[in-house]
């Protein structure tokens, strides 16, 4: 839904600072029409057979792929990402087009009888209802499909908000939505400069039943409580400071690259980002070598450029976290091995920075830097790795470089996190459940549980 008469955001171009476009900030009316549209489609979505819903989600999935190379420059432009990130997204983003156009034709239910044997159980799921869905500008195809798609596939409607950073995706994939046979109604999409009244709008309407949100933990708490005053169901993916282990017997060159996949995709800016290196003392001078000569090999450029290895980060606030951070890592007595301070010219720009001996008190040991800065310490036994990974509110993902398997396994398990990449720098897939333990998150996205979010399950007992 376009709301009509709002004044315009502006969507700044983070290679260059120049305006790209204009959407409209829709208000708190904008957002009770958003609802209303998506309850008066809920009925005719949710009686539309599954095989429907599937048959559309794949469209899809395959007007996606069609139009991936304008999608990918699109993301390039409104987010900056390299062109090489922006096309991966865009085929993972609609992939979860085709898992859960899978997923559609596979809900089922449950029939037993009961253990006293007086009657029998019947189970059934059915779509909770309408969902608002609060998605984030690093990854913005991304994280609208992970929603969007198994949404669909249970019978839900949908009141998309994007951030205001980056919603001319959200609105190109809304289209593609409507194009492929979605019914009107059935996705909605609401830019606000406002997004703190405009959903708390929202969850008060008793007809929004789902919340599910992707974002900082600071603001998944104040949407929590705001939920929990009308007991609204709540999806949270949520920070991260994910810690990559590398230990003595590792395949060098496999954990280089696992490592840079994990710190440089997407620029470092991913909640999945490894946040905190720990490299057992052996390997530990190798390693923070060929990682340097690395990093301080990438390209970086605008976004759209295809040479481009590290674009910009979003906005000039981006930029000044991070300096802050290295500046304090620096001040605790990290050592600067490459990168470190911000280049002239437009651009919301950092270059790729390795730091050598980063302190467990540093405040990068605790924050997601959320940008190209690889924070390398040294650690001597599993156990000290161990207690080092787990020395964090957060737990959403960790990786792990072994050659022992044994081992491999025994850390995983060890680590309080929701995903681990063990000998991969890369955990995200639409098969697999995404989401994280403690500070990270509520509920899991991708995979069969990622339908289930967005079902009820209704019992029924009866006598037959």
């Amino acid at each position: 839904m376009w709301p009509a008469g709002c004044k315009p955001i502006p969507v700044i171009d983070p290679s260059t600072g120049r305006l790209l476009a204009e959407v409209p900030d829709a208000s708190v009316e904008d957002a009770a029409a958003a609802v209303e549209a998506a309850a008066r489609a809920a009925v005719a979505w949710r009686s539309t057979p599954p095989r429907r819903r599937s048959d559309i989600l794949r469209r899809c999935f395959e007007l996606m792929t069609e139009r991936a190379e304008d999608l990918a420059r699109l993301i390039a432009l409104e987010n900056g990402k390299a062109l090489r990130d922006a096309r991966g997204e865009v085929a993972y983003a609609a992939d979860f087009f085709r898992w859960n156009a899978e997923e559609a034709v596979r809900i089922g239910g449950d029939f037993m009888l009961s253990p006293t044997g007086a009657n029998h159980i019947l189970v059934d799921y059915e779509p909770i209802g309408v969902c608002v869905l609060v998605t984030p500008w690093n990854f913005p195809a991304a994280m609208a499909t992970r929603k969007i798609a198994p949404a669909l596939a249970a019978g839900c409607t949908v009141v998309l908000k994007p951030a205001s950073e980056t919603p001319l995706t959200a609105y190109a994939l809304a289209a593609l939505c409507a194009e492929a046979g979605v019914l009107p109604g059935v996705v909605n999409v609401l830019t606000t400069a406002a997004p703190g009244p405009v959903t708390a709008a929202m969850l008060a309407d008793p007809r929004v039943r789902k919340l599910s949100f992707t974002g900082s933990t600071q603001i998944g708490r104040v949407l929590l409580a705001e939920a929990a005053k009308h007991v609204v169901s709540c999806s949270m993916e949520l920070g991260g400071n994910a810690p990559l282990i590398v230990f003595d017997d590792a395949d060098l060159d496999l954990a280089l690259e696992g490592a840079m996949l994990a710190k440089m995709r997407n620029g470092g800016e991913a909640c999945t980002a490894a946040n905190r290196l720990y490299v057992q003392s052996g390997l530990y001078d190798r390693f923070a070598a060929e990682l340097t000569a690395r990093m301080a090999a990438l390209k970086v450029g605008p976004g759209t450029d295809p040479a481009t290895e590290c674009g910009p980060m979003i906005n000039p606030a981006a930029v000044g976290k991070i300096e802050r951070l290295v500046d304090d890592a620096l001040s605790r007595g990290a050592r600067l091995l490459c990168g470190g301070r911000r280049p002239d010219g437009p651009g919301y720009f950092y270059p790729p920075t390795v730091l050598d001996g980063v302190p467990a008190d540093a405040a990068m040991a605790q924050d997601e830097i959320f940008g190209p800065v690889a924070a390398l310490s040294r650690f001597e036994t599993e156990d000290e790795a161990v207690a080092l990974a787990n020395a964090t509110e957060y737990g959403l993902a960790a990786y792990v470089f072994t050659r022992d398997l044994a081992r491999g396994l025994r850390v995983c398990r060890r680590i309080e996190t929701g995903m681990v990449g063990l000998n991969r720098g890369l955990v995200s897939d639409p098969a697999a459940p995404f989401g994280g333990t403690k500070q990270s998150g509520l509920g899991r996205e991708g995979g069969a549980q990622g339908v289930l979010e967005f079902l009820e399950a209704k019992y029924i007992a009866t006598r037959l």
